[in-house]
C-alpha cells in the first residue's frame, strides 16, 4: 500500500520514464509480437493529437491579440524565426562535419548494403513517391494562406491555422467597442479547457509510452542496428552535442538561464517527443513546460512553440546532413564544398512547413540529395534504422523550441526564472 502511495506521488515524468525503461525489455521479449500492444500507444497518440489543433489555434489567437501592438508581434516573430533558421542551418553543418570526419559510409560491408537496398526498396519507392508530390518552397510559402481556414482545421494544416490565427488575432484587437475582448475571453477559455485535457491525457502516458517503446524495440530489434552502427552513432553524437552544446550556450547567452534547470524543465517533453517522434503531438506538453517549468510568458509560449513545431527542425537537419554524406560514401561519391553548401540551404529552406510528424525527415531528405545529385534509391540504407532515430531528432527539434520561447521571452523581458528560482 505504501508503494502505491509513493508511485501515485511521484512525479509525471519520472512515471513516463517507468514506462519507456519497461517497454524495451517487453519489446526485446515479445519481438514482433509486441506489434499486437501497439493500439494502446496509438490511442494514447491520438488522444494528444485530438487537442492540438484547437490548442494551437486558441492559444496563437489569444497569444496574438494579448500583445495588442503589432509592432510587438513583428519583433517577436522576426526575432522566433531568425533564431530557428540560423540553429537549423548550424545543426546540418555540423552533421556535414561530423560525416566528414568519422566517414561512417565508407565501413558498410557489400552484402550488408544489398540486404538493406532489397529489404527496404518498397518502404524507399513510398517515401520518393509522396516527396515527388511535395510542392516547392514557393508554392508552400503560397500555401501557408488558406483558401478555407475552417478546411486547414479539419486538416490539421498547422502553418495555416497558425496564419489565419494570427491574422484573426489582429483583427480582434481592432474591434471598436469592446466587443473583441468577448473574443478573447472565449479562445483565452478554450485554451485553459485544452489545457487541463492534457493533464487528464497525461495520465496514461506511462501505460501508452510503454506500449510504443516495445512495439518499435519488438519491431527492429538489435539486428539492423548493427550493420548500421557506425552511422547511428555519428548522427546521435551529433543530436546529442549539438543539444547539449549549442542550446546550453544559447540560454546561458541570451537568456541568462542555467543549463541544468532548463534541461531539467523541458524533461518531460522530451520523453514525449522521444515515443511519439512528433512535434506537433508533444506541442500541449511542450507549452506545459515552457509556461511551468521555465517560466515563459504565455503570451510568447503560445505563439513561438506552435511555430516551432512547424518550421524548427534542428534535429532532422543534422540528421540530413549525416544521411547525404553517408550515402555519398556508400556510393562513392565525392561532395564538393559547393555541394555541402547547396546541402545546407536546401535543408535550411526544407525545414519551412515541414510537418511535425513521423519520419518526415525522410521526405525531405529526398529533396536535399536531389539538389546534389545523390541517388535517390540510397533512402533504402537508412531507413531500417530512421524510426530510432526520429525518435531520437524529434527531442532535438523540441528543445529547440524551448530553447527559442526562454530566449524570446527573456528579450521581451517577460521570463519569470532563470535558475529555478521565481
Amino acid at each position: 500500500m505504501n508503494m502505491l502511495k509513493s508511485l501515485a506521488r511521484t512525479k509525471l515524468h519520472t512515471k513516463i520514464l517507468i514506462g519507456l525503461i519497461i517497454g524495451i525489455p517487453v519489446g526485446l521479449l515479445l519481438g514482433p509480437r509486441a506489434e499486437t500492444i501497439r493500439p494502446i500507444g496509438d490511442l494514447f497518440i491520438r488522444l494528444i493529437w485530438m487537442i492540438v489543433v484547437p490548442l494551437v489555434f486558441s492559444s496563437i489567437f489569444v497569444g496574438t491579440a494579448s500583445l495588442g501592438d503589432i509592432r510587438k508581434l513583428g519583433r517577436i516573430g522576426a526575432r522566433t524565426i531568425s533564431y530557428y533558421l540560423v540553429t537549423t542551418a548550424i545543426a546540418i553543418t555540423f552533421g556535414l562535419i561530423l560525416a566528414g570526419i568519422f566517414k561512417p559510409g565508407m565501413g558498410l560491408q557489400e552484402t550488408a548494403k544489398t540486404q538493406l537496398l532489397e529489404s527496404y526498396k518498397g518502404e524507399a519507392s513510398l517515401n520518393l513517391e509522396m516527396a515527388s508530390k511535395r510542392p516547392n518552397i514557393v508554392d508552400t510559402l503560397i500555401h501557408i494562406v488558406p483558401r478555407n481556414p475552417f478546411e486547414s482545421l479539419t486538416a490539421g494544416d498547422m502553418l495555416q491555422v497558425i496564419f489565419f490565427a494570427i491574422m484573426f488575432g489582429i483583427a480582434a484587437t481592432m474591434i471598436p467597442g469592446g466587443k473583441g475582448k468577448v473574443l478573447i475571453d472565449f479562445f483565452d477559455a478554450v485554451s485553459d479547457g485544452m489545457t487541463q485535457l492534457v493533464h487528464i491525457i497525461m495520465k496514461f502516458a506511462p501505460i501508452g509510452v510503454c506500449a510504443l517503446i516495445a512495439a518499435v524495440v519488438g519491431r527492429f530489434g538489435a539486428q539492423i542496428l548493427l550493420s548500421l552502427v557506425k552511422y547511428a552513432l555519428v548522427v546521435l553524437a551529433g543530436l546529442a552535442i549539438h543539444m547539449g552544446l549549442i542550446y546550453s550556450l544559447a540560454v546561458r547567452i541570451f537568456a541568462r538561464m542555467n543549463p541544468q534547470f532548463f534541461f531539467r524543465g523541458a524533461r518531460p517533453a522530451q520523453i514525449i517527443a522521444f515515443t511519439t517522434s512528433s512535434s506537433n503531438a508533444t506541442l500541449p506538453v511542450t507549452i506545459e513546460c515552457a509556461e511551468e517549468n521555465l517560466g515563459v510568458s504565455k503570451d510568447v509560449a503560445s505563439f513561438v512553440l506552435p511555430l516551432g513545431a512547424t518550421i524548427n527542425m534542428d534535429g532532422t537537419a543534422l540528421y540530413q546532413g549525416v544521411a547525404s554524406v553517408f550515402i555519398a560514401q556508400v556510393y562513392g561519391i565525392p561532395l564538393t564544398v559547393l555541394n555541402q553548401i547547396t546541402i545546407v540551404l536546401m535543408a535550411t529552406l526544407a525545414s519551412i512547413g515541414t510537418a511535425g510528424v513521423p519520419s518526415v525527415g525522410i521526405i525531405t531528405l529526398t529533396m536535399v540529395m536531389r539538389s546534389v545529385g545523390l541517388p535517390l534509391e540510397g533512402i533504402a540504407l537508412i531507413l531500417g534504422v530512421d524510426r530510432i532515430l526520429d525518435m531520437c531528432r524529434t527531442i532535438v527539434n523540441v528543445t529547440g523550441d524551448l530553447s527559442a520561447a526562454v530566449i524570446v521571452s527573456a528579450a521581451e523581458g517577460t521570463l519569470r526564472r532563470t535558475d529555478g528560482k521565481t
